[in-house]
């Protein structure tokens, strides 16, 4: 666990919620004198309590009436104090939140009289981090604080809140249990060699290194559906003009976004709308008809096209649209050959135009196997349900949502280190290596544990994760 600086010794305060006028805002601080300060800040009705919300005058400092006594300061808001007594706090440190209408006059007010009184302006973060400096919450957890604030969908929210409450930590625990195990065993070893005792055969080293490698291994495999969980994709809608792009677009979006006509090379620009499609963030992107651009019918067409190439290029996901009634062209086929190893769909659209929608699917030489085909029309409805489903399956792999998900770049680099490090465990016991130095790879796992954790993480990484927290939190 990192040492807590010499700064977690001053008291903090700040905003915690959102910039802008709403019906309550709340100031908190945190620190040895919270109660102190907060105190000088509001007349108090009551008596503070743990953990219980007291009634509270907000003081104006420079009445109207300048012939009035000091002891009789008109009020110009009233508020709720709430004393959370250290340890039995967010941060393990005495926290008072004064919760005052939403104002933001009054609430910077009493943020420069707290300041007056001895209390410093909080770093953003620093609330949190002081929560895990003071072991209240690991740093799966504190990063899943962040994650709880910035969620967009119900199912990021629900992912976030597993995380808060120790999920990904809890899967780790068992893991890091089993691995201290068998460095003490080769420890116990080392200690006993001049007794010229083997505490335990390779086959027996092996099996254990298993047993901590299989779980972990799971844990990566998280990470694909975890990752698009926590961020989202995009997904470019691409093809030929009138082929019904925008119309396909409007019916996942479920509503009209982009213009539609029955004139080829409406959509000149990339018209983008963010989705929800079962809890994974989506941002779906209309694209400009793709043809050669000799063809365009002016500039505007041209670098409308260029931006869909663009586009294209850069979407993890594709969704290229046919003219089920034209069927498809070179242009489709050469589109179609190039995307061959991406994730991509192609949707057989205007399928309602056709007399047999079970013809509507093409052969299997003209697509790639790894495209699937689905039937579509934009107008009826059709095949819009495969298609969502199709899209979620190859979002996630096919993967479900499971508790403990790594979900960010930094978690999958953990465990991958600890992985990395076991595969030279393993080869350090195939080639007889002597104890001393296999214990200097299974060390490296246990490092590498830690440090999703948090246990040893630098001074450095732990900036850079709190510096992304908002301020006040």
């Amino acid at each position: 666990m990192p040492e807590s600086s010499s700064s977690a010794a001053e008291t903090i305060v700040a905003i915690s919620t959102p910039p802008g006028r709403g019906g309550i805002g709340i100031v908190r601080l945190s620190g040895p004198r919270a109660q102190e300060i907060a105190c000088s800040l509001v007349r108090l009705r009551g008596t503070l309590r743990h953990a219980t919300a007291c009634l509270a005058d907000v003081p104006d400092p420079n009445p109207l009436n300048p012939d009035s006594a000091p002891n009789s300061e008109t009020r110009i808001d009233e508020a709720l104090v709430t004393w959370f007594q250290a340890p039995r706090s967010y941060t393990g440190e005495n926290i008072v939140e004064i919760a005052a209408h939403g104002s933001p006059v009054v609430l910077e007010h009493l943020v420069r009289r707290a300041i007056a009184g001895g209390a410093q302006p909080a770093s953003p973060g620093e609330f949190t981090q002081r929560a895990f400096l003071s072991g209240r919450i690991d740093l799966t957890q504190a990063e899943a604080v962040r994650d709880l604030i910035e969620a967009q969908t119900l199912a990021q929210a629900r992912l976030a809140a597993s995380q808060m409450g120790g999920a990904l930590s809890r899967r780790v625990q068992p893991v890091k249990h089993a691995l201290l195990e068998l460095i003490a065993l080769l420890e116990a070893g080392i200690d006993f060699a001049e007794d010229d005792l083997e505490v335990a055969s390779s086959q027996e080293i092996l099996h254990r290194i298993c047993g901590v490698e299989e779980p972990l291994t799971a844990l990566a495999a998280s990470f694909r559906h975890g990752r698009v969980l926590h961020d989202g994709l995009t997904l470019a809608i691409v093809g030929r003009p009138n082929a019904g792009k925008s119309s396909l677009f409007n019916a996942l979006v479920e509503r009209d976004r982009s213009i539609v006509t029955s004139i080829p090379g409406t959509t000149r620009d990339l018209v983008s709308e963010r989705i929800s499609l079962d809890g994974i963030p989506l941002e779906l992107v209309d694209t400009a008809g793709l043809r050669e651009a000799v063809h365009a019918t002016d500039e505007v067409e041209r670098l409308g096209i260029e931006r869909s190439h663009t586009a294209l290029a850069d979407a993890a996901l594709v969704l290229v649209v046919v003219d089920a009634t034209l069927g498809l062209c070179e242009e489709d086929r050469a589109l179609l050959a190039a995307l061959d190893g991406r994730a991509a769909i192609l949707a057989w659209n205007k399928s309602d135009l056709l007399p047999d929608r079970a013809a509507t699917l093409p052969e299997a030489p003209s697509v790639p196997a790894s495209i699937p085909a689905i039937s579509t029309s934009a107008v009826t409805g059709h095949g819009l349900d495969s298609l969502r489903t199709a899209i979620l399956r190859l979002a996630t792999g096919g993967a479900a949502a499971e508790s403990g998900m790594l979900t960010t770049l930094r978690h999958q680099q953990t465990i991958s280190t600890a992985l990395a490090a076991l595969e030279d465990a393993r080869r350090a016991v195939a080639d007889a290596t002597p104890h001393e130095m296999l214990l200097l790879d299974l060390y490296r796992v246990l490092w590498a544990l830690d440090a999703l954790t948090g246990q040893t993480t630098t001074d450095d990484v732990l900036h850079l994760i709190f510096s992304t927290f908002c301020i006040g939190k």
